[in-house]
């Protein structure tokens, strides 16, 4: 039961009794030859620009002769790189800065517009089966169908005791 963890930089591969877990290879086989820099959203090997977890785990750029030689010379005093050296290092390690993946897209845009299609569809079915499917509502279910359907309940004094004739002044012939 004894746990071994190689370095991550050689395969990052995590050994438990003598078994080799996949992820760790696979995960090294998908970067590539890019640098593993740190923990990322959920451990693994990916890239994502998010303001949420600002560190990534792997650089965005593969290792190149070039970029291996600004890291050879960022090793050194700042001061000696120029302002182009610099945005180059920035590169090599992250896709976009904050400002350009927090920037608004205009996506709301499209979803509005597609939620107000929706409901125009359902307005415009809702329409097509009142007219063309449903068939017409029944009598009773006119003004005037339930105005003496009221007035047939009063004269049979229905409910008397706490219901619909009790609120009614027979007397007066009005609502109390």
């Amino acid at each position: 039961m004894s746990l071994l963890i190689l370095n991550r930089k050689s395969y990052s591969s995590f050994i438990i009794r003598g078994d080799v877990l996949r992820r760790g290879v696979h995960g090294r086989c998908r970067i590539g030859n890019r640098d593993w820099v740190g923990f990322g959203i959920n451990g693994s090997a990916n890239y994502k620009d998010d303001a949420h977890f600002p560190f990534p785990a792997i650089r965005f750029k593969e290792n190149t002769r070039d970029i291996c030689a600004l890291r050879e010379k960022e090793k050194c005093d700042w001061r000696m790189l120029c302002c182009e050296e610099k945005k180059a290092l920035y590169r090599a390690s992250f896709c976009q800065t904050f400002a350009e993946f927090q920037h608004p897209t205009g996506q709301w845009k499209a979803i509005v517009g597609a939620g107000l299609f929706l409901c125009s569809f359902t307005f415009w079915a809702f329409m097509f089966l009142h007219h063309f499917v449903y068939e017409p509502l029944p009598a009773s279910l006119s003004h005037s169908s339930q105005k003496r359907q009221l007035r047939r309940m009063l004269e049979l004094r229905v409910n008397p005791i706490d219901g619909l004739s009790s609120k009614w002044d027979y007397d007066c012939d009005k609502w109390k």
